[in-house]
């Protein structure tokens, strides 16, 4: 299987949690595991998601849903495993 991570970081507001869901159910991504805290009014959520079926979508995908973030205020990011955990290596 492989996966991703999402991060989505941003001033908390109503909606955030179902838009990214929305957005990954209507791209057929199943979510493994999600974690979210609110730290002085700032949204903090990790995903980890499969993106077994994925393959040379994922870039695109990676794209549109930081598209939506910036619509709904917020970053967001879509990475391979793979990446994240080669960047987060200490």
């Amino acid at each position: 299987m492989e996966k991703g991570v999402i991060t989505v970081v941003g001033q908390d507001q109503i909606g955030i949690i179902g838009k990214v869901c929305s957005f990954l159910a209507d791209h057929q991504i199943n979510i493994l595991d999600i974690s979210q805290t609110i730290i002085d009014e700032y949204f903090n959520m990790m995903m980890i998601v499969d993106i077994t079926s994925k393959g040379d979508e994922l870039g695109d995908i990676a794209k549109e849903i930081a598209k939506l973030g910036q619509e709904i205020g917020v970053d967001i990011k879509l990475q391979h495993e793979n990446i994240f955990r080669k960047m987060h290596r200490l």
